[in-house]
């Protein structure tokens, strides 16, 4: 199974990344996780849009939905010049009426995914867990060739997510603020939560994700290796993963 990290911003994009994305294969098949500013275009550096066979969503805020209209017209070139037949499925939850903009025509197709049942998407199969988010969120565990992957999505602490990721061989972990912001921003970890979940999940690796513009980003690593004994790593545009 491989990981390649598209974007690594939350809110708004950077002039040197998109929004937080990644992009997932595993047997020739290729998953497209989050879809906000900027990502529609980097992903094309690493699959051929006809290539490419599903997105899924952990909700509808901007920074991860932002490229989807370009992604519904990117499918309308591809059926007019007849390399896709089939409707491209983008994944989401009900819990918004912005569910039923992901169908456009015949070019692409909502599906649902909800906490009630896993589902099976290609060779992945995907568990969901609902976070703590101003609109409804959802952490997604994804397994495939007998490894396993945990995305916190946009979420503040939440107990729950310690049995969800438990034994992860990949944290992927939003840390959108630093210490200092604890309790002021709400919606979102610090450096040094992702590294507490990472640490009580006993986790393999920890990658962080969906940083902020400003501040010392290394900070967040720090923060997370103060209680956290594994491999912390930021990620960044074409940071590729092989998970074996």
């Amino acid at each position: 199974m491989k990981i390649t990290f598209l974007g690594k911003y939350g809110g708004y994009p950077g002039k040197d990344s998109p929004t937080s994305s990644f992009l997932l294969e595993s047997a020739g098949f290729h998953l497209l996780v989050d879809c906000g500013s900027g990502v529609l275009s980097k992903v094309q550096s690493y699959v051929d849009l006809k290539d490419l066979d599903a997105c899924i969503l952990s909700h509808y805020h901007y920074d991860h939905i932002a490229d989807v209209g370009c992604l519904q017209y990117a499918m309308l070139v591809e059926n007019k010049l007849g390399k896709r037949i089939e409707p491209f499925p983008i994944y989401g939850h009900k819990r918004d009426s912005k569910f039923d903009d992901l169908t456009h025509d015949v070019y692409t197709e909502g599906r649902e995914i909800s906490v009630e049942k896993s589902i099976n998407i290609g060779p992945f199969n995907l568990s969901f867990c609902e976070t703590i988010h101003p609109v409804y969120c959802l952490a997604m565990k994804i397994q495939a060739e007998g490894k396993s992957i945990l995305y916190t999505a946009d979420t503040e602490w939440k107990d729950d997510l310690i049995s969800f990721a438990k034994n992860a061989d990949v944290l992927i972990s939003e840390a959108s603020i630093y210490k200092e912001q604890f309790g002021v921003v709400k919606g979102h970890l610090t450096g040094e939560e992702a590294g507490i979940l990472a640490n009580q999940a006993e986790v393999k690796q920890l990658f962080l994700t969906h940083l902020p513009q400003y501040g010392e980003q290394e900070k967040l690593v720090e923060e997370a290796k103060n209680v956290y004994g594994g491999p912390v790593q930021l990620v960044y545009p074409g940071l590729e993963i092989f998970i074996n």
